[in-house]
This record gives C-alpha cells, sequence and structure tokens, in this order.
C-alpha cells in the first residue's frame, strides 16, 4: 500500500506553473533582483521546469507538489507565489518587456 498522499488541484496549479517557461523567467529575475546578480551571472532560461519545481516545493515546505493538497501552510505559500508571480507578469505587460 502506498502511503503517499494524492495530488489535487493545488498539485496540478503547481505542475502547471513549473511547466511555465514564463514562470522560470520570474525566477530567474528574483534570484538576480535577490542576489545582486546581472544577467551575464544568471541569464533568462536558467531556471528548467526542474529548477521551477523544486523552488516550489521548498519555498511550500513539501517533498512533494502532491502533499501541498494536503497542508494549510503549502497552500496558502503556493497562493502567495501565483499572486506575486501574476503581479509580475502584469508589471511585464505595462513595460511591455519580456
Amino acid at each position: 500500500m502506498n502511503d503517499q498522499p494524492k495530488g489535487g488541484q493545488c498539485a496540478r496549479r503547481a505542475a502547471m506553473l513549473c511547466q511555465n517557461a514564463r514562470f522560470g523567467l520570474y525566477l530567474d529575475q528574483r534570484r538576480r533582483q535577490k542576489g545582486g546578480l546581472n544577467e551575464e551571472h544568471l541569464p533568462d532560461g536558467t531556471h528548467s521546469p526542474e529548477d521551477c519545481a523544486d523552488w516550489v516545493r521548498q519555498a511550500c515546505g513539501v517533498t512533494s507538489r502532491a502533499q501541498i493538497d494536503h497542508s494549510d501552510n503549502a497552500r496558502a505559500m503556493l497562493d502567495k507565489i501565483v499572486a506575486d508571480y501574476s503581479n509580475w507578469e502584469r508589471a511585464q505587460r505595462q513595460r511591455g518587456g519580456a
């Protein structure tokens, strides 16, 4: 018998987010900003879908995206990640950038 929790809507949402190349660009830019780096040190396209998934799991405090559906704190963090990413996308559109 498998004791691993089954993923639901939140796990699917996280998986789709991590497969989105734009989310990888968001993480690239976020890391550059937080680390005081430039594009030469961390070019766009650095975060692969696997890197994104690792980052989301770490940020949500889980070892599997399926666990997000079973933790209020992890769900709240995923909501915050999605909101922050959406705000970044909105700002990019307003600037006419990336």
